[in-house]
């Protein structure tokens, strides 16, 4: 789901890049206001899960492969605004250190996968904790039911995003993603 260079034009890179940009500037904010500092050493912690997890790749159709995002999880243990900086470190070092995805849709990248991701995710899991109940099952039942939103979410934008830089028509994107998802 990594957008490579040259894949988005200009307006749609620069529109991604600055609403991952503020969504990240709010999610600083809100963590330096309220996550305690006791507790900062396990965004760090949770951050090379992430990455190390993310370095397991399955083969997906097409000859393409796919690997675990990890932003629900990341919300789940330390709440939606540190997910996104464990998602968008994560997605700095992956695009400089192993070229995922392209410097020019870093911006992009970051909306998706560490915005959108831990967004809807944590959202889900949300509702369908207060829904479920208190139990392990529940947790386990929300968590599950949360990365399945939270990755089809983040793949809805991604085809959006390459839709409306014109990479790809707007029926085939919208077609694929139906495909991926039913």
């Amino acid at each position: 789901m990594h957008i490579p260079d040259g894949f988005l034009d200009g307006k749609t890179a620069l529109a991604a890049g600055a609403l991952a940009a503020a969504g990240l500037g709010v999610a600083l904010r809100t963590v330096r206001r309220s996550f305690p500092p006791r507790r900062v050493p396990l965004i760090g912690l949770t951050a090379a899960f992430v990455f190390a997890a993310q370095m397991l790749n399955f083969p997906v159709a097409g000859g393409t492969s796919g690997h675990l995002i990890g932003a629900v999880l990341a919300g789940v243990l330390l709440g939606p605004s540190a997910a996104v900086l464990v998602m968008s470190t994560v997605l700095i070092l992956q695009c400089f250190m192993f070229a995922d995805g392209g410097v020019s849709a870093l911006g992009a990248n970051i909306f998706t996968m560490a915005l959108v991701a831990p967004g809807v995710g944590y959202a889900v899991f949300a509702v369908v904790r207060r829904v479920a109940g208190k139990s392990r099952r529940s947790l386990l039942l929300a968590t599950a039911f949360a990365s399945w939103c939270s990755t089809v979410a983040a793949a809805v934008a991604c085809a959006g995003q390459l839709a409306a830089s014109g990479t790809v028509a707007w029926g085939v994107a919208l077609r694929r993603w139906r495909a991926c998802t039913c």
